[in-house]
């Protein structure tokens, strides 16, 4: 088992908005004990899913749940460089293609109660793997084993790959970016993550003006007002 270490520049940065996480982490656990599954993603990417994913599963992790983070972005894994691992290692797309055993892919982490399934390697039919049976099986496992699970989708714009997954899940929540994204697309992607059928749990706007929010001093994550509250 790989043992995969939370690079020192990303952790710093963590730490400035861990208040902040902490209470998404809050407002999730108020939102019904039996949401233990998380889907998380975005309209594009660049929008903070990863950083928000990887921000949650430790706050989970640091309020003494057993947590783990699937990176299930294996076009375009960016949790890649959140972790650095100790040696080589398989991934998702190795367990997902029948290449290698739930518990080869399985990585523990440098954050006490954080385990990690790496994206592993691109492969050739990303949606097609997340469509057969091994997905479903895997999160059936996995939930008897952990307490949370926290899976980082791939951009719902761009791909269905988020909506397949979220079917899988108990939960989702959209993360975008303030100003980025014109409200019709936000729109579109809250609609496809609902006919998902699993519980839409609302949108993290991320990466607020600094300068107009008043949780300005804590940088790029500084609101989550919109956390819950579905677009009309």
């Amino acid at each position: 088992m790989s043992q995969f270490e939370l690079v020192r520049a990303k952790a710093q940065t963590m730490h400035q908005a861990e208040e902040y996480y902490n209470s998404i982490r809050t407002n999730i656990q108020f939102s019904g004990r039996e949401l233990r599954v998380l889907a998380l993603t975005s309209v594009q990417p660049g929008e903070g899913k990863s950083t928000t994913s990887v921000n949650l599963a430790i706050s989970f992790a640091n309020a003494g749940f057993r947590t783990l983070l699937i990176d299930a972005d294996t076009r375009n894994s960016v949790l890649s460089g959140t972790f650095k691992a100790d040696s080589s290692y398989q991934g998702l797309s190795s367990y997902l293609s029948g290449n290698a055993e739930l518990s080869d892919v399985i990585g523990d982490t440098s954050v006490p109660n954080l385990m990690i399934i790496p994206a592993g390697q691109v492969p050739p039919n990303p949606t097609s793997l997340l469509q057969n049976d091994n997905f479903h099986q895997m999160i059936e496992t996995v939930r008897s084993l952990y307490d949370y699970i926290i899976i980082d989708t791939p951009p719902i714009g761009l791909v269905i790959d988020a909506a397949i997954i979220a079917n899988n899940a108990d939960a989702s929540i959209l993360v975008t970016e303030a100003g980025a994204i014109k409200r019709r697309f936000v729109q579109k992607a809250v609609e496809q993550m609902e006919q998902s059928g699993t519980q839409f749990l609302g949108i993290i706007l991320n990466k607020v003006n600094n300068t107009l929010e008043r949780y300005g001093a804590y940088g790029s994550y500084g609101d989550y007002g919109n956390y819950g509250k579905k677009s009309k």
